[in-house]
């Protein structure tokens, strides 16, 4: 009889643990189903380093990795700035972004010159905003994320952390 009662009396601690455990595993599955999207990818300190001391280092998942490799063997004429690195450097950066490149769907699609900005996804998620937004003093270019994205240089772009200057 009291092994019974003891066995009765786990049951609930049973079904909590299993419960847990579900819920992690349709974590980890909801997770790989979405693919890069969610991912999040630890900067390479020289991407921070080279990239960021531009622009946000945007995350490697934005891009698909064709687009990554025209990128880095153009840095010469990075969109009208010679933003080259020693061989060791390109080599090193054009590996990590190709590694981790968008291959989900909405980022598979390379956009026209390469630029985030251009892409498909860019275009829908920022649609609501008129081209004037885009020319206020404090954003001046669809490319400068941080202007509104107030976690972007923490690779966040969470439409709920948006806030647009005026």
């Amino acid at each position: 009889m009291h092994a019974t009662l003891n066995s009765a009396s786990r049951t609930p601690q049973r079904l909590r643990a299993a419960a847990v455990l579900l819920a992690a595993l349709l974590a980890a599955a909801t997770a790989s189903a979405d693919g890069d999207r969610r991912a999040s990818v630890p900067l390479l300190p020289k991407y921070a380093s080279e990239c960021a001391s531009c622009h946000v280092a945007y995350p490697p998942g934005m891009l698909p990795a064709a687009s990554w490799n025209r990128l880095l063997q153009d840095l010469p004429r990075h969109f009208g700035t010679d933003a080259s690195v020693d061989a060791a450097t390109q080599k090193e950066l054009t590996q990590w972004l190709t590694t981790h490149a968008g291959s989900y769907k909405r980022v598979r699609e390379v956009p026209p010159e390469d630029r985030i900005t251009r892409s498909a996804w860019f275009v829908r998620e920022h649609r609501e905003l008129s081209p004037a937004t885009w020319q206020r003093p404090m954003i001046k270019s669809a490319a400068n994320c941080a202007a509104c994205h107030t976690e972007a240089e923490k690779g966040d772009f969470d439409e709920h952390r948006v806030r647009i200057p005026r």
